[in-house]
Formats: structure tokens, sequence, C-alpha cells
């Protein structure tokens, strides 16, 4: 059976709270969903997240991949080699990661449903249920503690909280969250890039002193700084979790030569895809490296395939799988939905995803 047809759909929803890091703020989720469609009309999809500060995607430039050069090379080829196509998808086109991972993630959809299974079933996974933790958006101390009592009770246990934005204030923001959720909640900690070498051990070092029970940091530092990041990392006892800092096998490579970090992020829109996430999964735990699959502002789909990853894979701590739970509504029809702090995925074939409307989507094939 043979691709018929590569569409492209311009997704925008908007999320129920503003989410805000050391790099960003975001009102809504834009992203370009991908359908690749075999010649029974069977279809699969995948997701390209805009997000400009992250991986410098843009939906408009992911769309352009895709329909200028991606696509092409799939049209009239076999659906059901699936190794071979995802090849084709990494060969055409260097960089775009976030384009490539999309039709990735369709092609591998699109496997599952022509074989009845869900995606993760595909992937040698049988469990339907992946927790997940839940992300504080940066604010003040006060508005954190608030955000943090309230994800506790609608049963997040694993807080990931959002710093970076003012070093000076940080460690105030943690012990405020940590006195307002007690000792049974874990809490994590997010700078994207936002410290200095030297503020992140003074910081990390001043949690560690205050006893404040902080599972792991991730991303003290600029991307590109890997001398600081193994600084940083020589110098604390707290897990250093590397995600900028990481898109592809070689990054990985980099990061365990130079002892930068103790674990990564694994992104299905950093890396390229399935195909590449699982690579990188291999080798870290080949290193002793520790694990998480993490999603961007995306909908059911790029979380439904990255769910479905971890729950084939397995990681050594709970990943973060909260972005579709951000949207106020979804143009997303089927796919995961959210139990508490558990992703549930569906039993259906492939990642259960039925449709993609939303009134300002723009179809293009």
């Amino acid at each position: 059976m043979t691709i018929a047809a590569v569409r492209t759909h311009r997704l925008s929803a908007p999320l129920h709270t503003p989410f805000v890091t050391a790099l960003r703020r975001t009102t809504t989720v834009d992203t370009l969903v991908v359908e690749v469609i075999d010649d029974e009309g069977r279809s699969g999809f995948g997701e390209a997240p805009q997000v400009w500060q992250v991986t410098g995607a843009s939906v408009a430039g992911a769309e352009a991949c895709v329909r200028e050069l991606i696509a092409p090379a799939l049209a009239g080829r076999d659906a059901d080699d699936l190794v071979a196509r995802c090849a084709d998808v990494q060969r055409v086109v260097a960089g775009n990661e976030s384009a490539k991972g999309a039709v990735d993630v369709a092609l591998h959809d699109l496997a599952a449903r022509r074989l009845g299974v869900p995606l993760v079933r595909l992937l040698g996974g049988t469990t339907r249920r992946v927790p997940t933790d839940v992300t504080l958006a940066a604010g003040d101390a006060v508005d954190l503690a608030a955000a943090a009592k309230q994800r506790r009770g609608e049963g997040f246990d694993v807080l990931k909280l959002k710093v970076g934005t003012d070093a000076r204030g940080d460690l105030d923001r943690v012990r405020a969250v940590r006195s307002a959720v007690g000792p049974g909640v874990r809490i994590r900690l997010d700078a994207n890039q936002g410290w200095t070498p030297r503020e992140a051990v003074r910081i990390i070092r001043g949690i560690e002193d205050a006893g404040l029970d902080v599972e792991l940091v991730e991303q003290p530092v600029a991307r590109w700084d890997l001398d600081g990041l193994a600084w940083v990392s020589d110098r604390v006892d707290l897990p250093i979790l590397a995600d900028e800092s990481v898109s592809g096998v070689r990054d990985l490579v980099e990061v365990i030569r130079r002892r930068a970090a103790d674990m990564v992020n694994v992104k299905l829109a950093k890396c390229g895809g399935l195909h590449p996430a699982r690579t990188l999964l291999d080798l870290a735990a080949a290193h002793g490296v520790g694990t998480i699959v993490g999603s961007m502002m995306e909908s059911q789909i790029g979380v439904g395939a990255a769910a479905s990853l971890v729950a084939a894979y397995g990681t050594t701590a709970v990943s973060d799988l909260d972005a579709a739970w951000w949207l106020a509504w979804s143009p997303v029809r089927g796919g995961i939905r959210y139990d508490g702090a558990t992703v549930v995925l569906p039993d259906a074939p492939g990642l259960g995803v039925t449709s993609v409307t939303e009134a300002k989507m723009q179809t293009r094939g």
C-alpha cells in the first residue's frame, strides 16, 4: 500500500492559564498537524508545535518543509516500510526537526492504524496509563504557592516549578511552594537556561542546605554552554537534567563525554520523531544517564505520541506530558485524555485521533 497524500493543518487553540517560562509567555498552542494518507483512505497524524524561543520552529516554516521537501519524497512510496520511510524523512532535509518529527509520528500512527493496534503496541508496550508531572508557570512566590496547592488538589504529586526569571528570588519561590504542598509532593525545577553557572550553583546549594527536597534541576544554564552545565553538575548534589542542550544523538554524545548532566529530557519535536527518540533513550540507558520524555506546548497528538513512547520504553523519572492538559478546549477529537496526574492512552488504532477541527484551521494538500 502506498502513500497517496500528505496534508497539513494549521491549528491554534487557547490555554486555560498563561504558560510562562524564563524564555517566553504564551496563551495559545500554535501548531502544525501533518496528516499522511494511504491509498485506502487511512490517515496518520503528527504534530510540529511552534516554539520560536526553544527550537526556532514555526508553523509556516514547518509547513513549507513538509509541503516542499518531505511530501514529494514520500509520495507513492510503500507506507508499510516504516523504517525506510522514516529514513526518507530524516535524509531529505537538514535541521527542521519539528517538521520531521511530525511526519515521523504520522507515519508511525498510520502504520499502527493499518495493523489495527494502538501506537503503544506498535512500539512494543501494553500499558495505557502513564503518569505525568504538571508545570507551575513562572511567577512570584505567592502565586506559585497558590498554584501548587490547586494542582495538588487536582491530584498531581509531581510539580515542575518554572524558575530562572529572577535568580535573586528563586530560592524563596521554591521555599514557598514546598511550604504550600508539604513533604509528600515531588518538586522539580526548570530554569529554561535562565541562570548563569554561578547563579545556578548558588541557588541549588541554597536549596540543598535548606532541605527543600527538590528532585532535579532542568537546564540551569544556556543550551550552548556545555562547559557551564558540566561545571554546575560537578558542584551540586541534585541531579541536573539537560533539555535544550540536547536535540539529537550528537548532542547527547557530547553531554555524556563531558559528564555535563545526569539526565536528559527527550522531546519528539527536538529530535525529529519517535525513531530518533528511541535511539536517544537507548543511548542514555547504555551510559547510565537518567531519562524523561517531555513535550512542547502541543495538542493530544504530540503528547499522545510521547506518552506512547514512555509506555513502551519507560523512563527513569516521571515524564513531562502535561502540555495538552493546558488547553482550554481542543481542536483534536479522540486521542489521549487526562485522569488526574495520569495520561490515559486510547484503546483504539494508532493515536486514536479521529479528526482535527478548528475555526482558524487552514488545510493544504
